[in-house]
C-alpha cells in the first residue's frame, strides 16, 4: 500500500512550476502524487516525470477534472470534448509511468438533475458506449481507469458502490475499476466498509478524506472498519488524501469549500498521512 497526496490541496491549475511541491511531499512521507491535470497543455509530462524522479516520488494517479463541457452523457460536443481530454491524459500517463486515471470519468461534476427513468437509461447507454471506447484506448496503453461515485450534490448519475459496479459490469473491460472515497461514502453508503468488501478486487483506487472533506482521522468516520475492510479485500494500491482549502479558489467554489478545516493546509497533509500510516498499515 502506498500513500499519496492530490495536488488540488495546494494548487490549481497544476503546471510545470507546481513541481516545486514535490520535495515537501516527500519530506512529509508520501510515496505518490495524484496529479490533478485540468488541461493537458498545462504540463510537459517529461519534465514532470524528471522532477518526480528527482524527488523519489511516483505519479500514482492522474485525477480527471471533469468540468463543464466534459460529459460522457451530455451533448455530442461535450462527449467528444470529454473523450479527447481523457485520451490526452492517458497519453501523458504513458510518459509519466502512471497506472491509473481516476475520478468521475462519466460526467461533468455538478450536473445533478431529476431526469426520468427512461432518460437515465439513455444516458447510461451513452456512457457505456463511451467508456467502452475509452477503456479500449487505455488497454492499448496498459493503463486502467477507476470511476468514482460522487455524492448526490455533485452528480445524479453514479452515487454508490453498487451503481459503479453495475456500470463496470456493463462496460465489460478489465481496464475499468472502481474508485471509492470516504467523503462520498459517508453520505451515500449505509455501510462504507461493506461497500469496500463488495467492491473487492474491483477496487482500483481509494481516497481517504474526513467526513467534512478535511483531515482523515479528525472526524467521525469509523476508520477501524475501513482499515479492516481494506485488509479483507487485500487492497494494496494507493490511498490518497484528497482535500481542498479556500486558498485554491477554483476548486473551492466547485467543491463548496467555504472554511478552513485546519489552521494550515500543510496540517491536513501531515496529520492525515501520520494517521493513515498508523491506521491502515
Amino acid at each position: 500500500m502506498r500513500f499519496g497526496i492530490n495536488t488540488f490541496l495546494f494548487t490549481s491549475p497544476f503546471t510545470n512550476e507546481s513541481t516545486s511541491l514535490f520535495k515537501q511531499f516527500k519530506r512529509w512521507g508520501f510515496d505518490t502524487v495524484e496529479l490533478a491535470i485540468e488541461d493537458p497543455s498545462h504540463i510537459d509530462p517529461e519534465r514532470i516525470k524528471a522532477e518526480l524522479d528527482k524527488a523519489k516520488l511516483s505519479c500514482g494517479s492522474v485525477c480527471a477534472a471533469m468540468g463543464p463541457g466534459r460529459d460522457l452523457r451530455g451533448p455530442a460536443k461535450d462527449q467528444k470534448t470529454g473523450m479527447d481530454y481523457m485520451k490526452a491524459l492517458l497519453d501523458q500517463m504513458v510518459v509519466l509511468e502512471c497506472p491509473s486515471l481516476i475520478g468521475p470519468v462519466y460526467s461533468s461534476v455538478g450536473r445533478a438533475e431529476a431526469v426520468s427513468a427512461a432518460d437515465y437509461r439513455k444516458q447510461w447507454q451513452t456512457v457505456v458506449k463511451n467508456l467502452k471506447a475509452l477503456t479500449s484506448y487505455a488497454e492499448k496503453r496498459n493503463k486502467q481507469i477507476c470511476l468514482e461515485p460522487l455524492n448526490r450534490f455533485e452528480t445524479d448519475f453514479i452515487n454508490t458502490c453498487d451503481q459503479g459496479l453495475n456500470l463496470i459490469k456493463d462496460v465489460g473491460s478489465s481496464a475499468l475499476k472502481l474508485h471509492l472515497d470516504t467523503f462520498h461514502m459517508n453520505i451515500e453508503e449505509k455501510d462504507p466498509a461493506k461497500a469496500i468488501r463488495k467492491a473487492g478486487k474491483r477496487l482500483g483506487h481509494f481516497h481517504a478524506c474526513g467526513n467534512d472533506r478535511g483531515t482523515p482521522g479528525k472526524d467521525h468516520i469509523d476508520w477501524e472498519s475501513i482499515a479492516s475492510a481494506l485488509k479483507q479485500v487485500r487492497y494494496n494500491e494507493d490511498v490518497v488524501i484528497e482535500s481542498f482549502t479556500p486558498e485554491v479558489k477554483v476548486i473551492a467554489r466547485a467543491a463548496a469549500i467555504w472554511r478552513k478545516f485546519e489552521p494550515t493546509r500543510n496540517e491536513i497533509a501531515t496529520k492525515g498521512i501520520r494517521f493513515l500510516k498508523q491506521t491502515l498499515k
